[in-house]
């Protein structure tokens, strides 16, 4: 590990976490440090707000997708040439899927690998000392995990302050601060979590003023040492599913490239899983921009080319690419701009024609025939799958999902396990076809049919993470 860590854990979701770590990360980039940036868990909204706090990639870590030593790899690499990691957790510190103490894609999970103590941010709002029992179950949950410190969040007055604090730090638990209530410094919010980082208006004076929010109420220097003062982690070494090619061969079947169950062994020595193919257009804009830093760095890393283009732009799959990923994101508020940008269509539907096309959850419903937003109007979309989908009437699906591939796929071979979530309101009207995968969630080992495959054609409402 190149650069000291640590973690901004909470009791809850809705805590403060993403408040401290945008203001933290702001403030240290102001005074000279170069921050490298983490999110624990399957989100892709934050790790956009933290590039733009830091002005370097972030990276998403995740124990029950990703085996140890594929996150101390990435890790390791996130952290090269920076000064200082900072990890923002996800739910409740120690929330993750059923299944023990470790490996359950809980936030402690990551700080516990790699030797990262945590930052508690802990909202006092109706709490006065009763925060200080809260701490303490907090702190003595689990050996693996050493909460540094607290920053309290919501405090109401400076006797709020000094109840929850001194109560706090009478465990011998400092406290580093506290964040009084300022609605000023938050940021707009819809369905999946954050308007993205793109899309909000003014990011860099709203980075700004929660660094000066931060810097005001939190001692920083505090904070920075608990991570230079954490000793170094050992690394268990992997214990991986075998070597597999670094780029996938070419096959034919019909006319359309898919792979061969001898061609695809399964992930390399690292647990990392091989690109589909050489070359790979992937749509990327407002619309299409949940796809994991992780993966692209990996697929690059093993020899593939990344071919970026904008359906809202209504650009087409560059015709030289071998593949087209077609990513999760926000379609069902550009729908109408999509169903009229006829380029980007009749090239999905060209380029179908004679190699693979694959969506992930907002990708996958813009190849379905059609596609219904949250007012009722339905737009044509590229019918190459046939699926109907709503946002009419919402209904939440999310969790993580362990998947077998159903058939031959670029992927991998039929049988093929990958790991990854769903997240989305969307409710599906009508899916009829051939499964892409099989799939089941981390509460249950029944499998059932997820997505769709035709001809080429494939995709579900599954996020690939490993």
């Amino acid at each position: 590990m190149n650069a000291p860590g640590l973690l901004i854990g909470a009791a809850r979701s809705s805590s403060g976490k993403t408040t401290l770590t945008l203001g933290l990360m702001r403030a240290l980039m102001r005074r000279g440090l170069r921050v490298a940036p983490v999110k624990c868990g399957p989100d892709y909204i934050d790790p956009a707000f933290h590039a733009a706090a830091t002005g370097r990639p972030g990276v998403n870590l995740d124990s029950w997708a990703m085996d140890a030593h594929l996150i101390g790899r990435l890790a390791a690499r996130a952290s090269e040439g920076a000064d200082i990691v900072i990890a923002e957790g996800a739910m409740g510190l120690f929330d993750g899927a059923p299944g023990g103490a470790a490996g359950i894609g809980a936030s402690a999970d990551i700080a516990a690998l790699l030797g990262w103590p945590v930052v508690l941010v802990h909202d006092v709002s109706g709490q006065g000392q009763t925060a200080a029992a809260i701490v303490r179950g907090i702190a003595g949950h689990d050996a693996r995990v050493k909460v540094a410190g607290v920053v309290l969040n919501r405090v109401g007055s400076e006797r709020h302050r000094r109840l929850a604090g001194e109560a706090i730090e009478a465990l011998g638990i400092p406290v580093f601060g506290a964040l009084r209530r300022n609605e000023a410094v938050s940021l707009p919010e819809r369905h999946l979590g954050l308007v993205q980082a793109g899309e909000t208006a003014g990011l860099d004076g709203r980075l700004e003023a929660l660094a000066d929010f931060v810097e005001a109420h939190v001692d920083v220097g505090a904070v920075t040492e608990t991570a230079r003062a954490a000793p170094s982690p050992t690394l268990p070494r992997f214990a991986g599913e075998g070597e597999g090619p670094r780029v996938s061969s070419a096959f034919r079947e019909s006319g359309v490239s898919v792979p061969s169950p001898a061609a695809r062994r399964g992930r390399d020595r690292e647990g990392v899983l091989p690109p589909p193919a050489q070359r790979i257009a992937v749509a990327r804009d407002d619309a299409f921009s949940f796809f994991y830093p992780h993966l692209a760095q990996s697929w690059r890393d093993a020899g593939a080319e990344l071919c970026f283009f904008s359906p809202l732009a209504d650009e087409a799959p560059p015709e030289d690419c071998d593949l087209c990923w077609l990513p999760g994101g926000y379609p069902e508020l550009h729908a109408g701009r999509l169903s009229a940008a006829q380029g980007f269509i009749k090239g999905l539907r060209r380029f179908a024609q004679s190699r693979w096309l694959h969506g992930e959850c907002g990708g996958y419903m813009v190849l379905g025939r059609a596609l219904i937003d949250a007012a009722g109007e339905a737009h044509e979309m590229a019918g190459l799958l046939e699926l109907e989908t709503s946002f009419a009437q919402r209904k939440l699906h999310l969790g993580y999902r362990q998947a077998q591939l159903a058939a031959d796929h670029p992927l991998g071979a039929v049988g093929f396990r990958l790991r990854g979530h769903e997240f989305h309101y969307a409710t599906v009207l009508r899916e009829e076809g051939l499964p892409f995968a099989l799939a089941r969630d981390a509460y249950s080992d029944d499998e059932r049919p997820a997505g769709l495959t035709r001809n080429g054609v494939s995709g579900s409402f599954f996020h690939l993470m490993a």
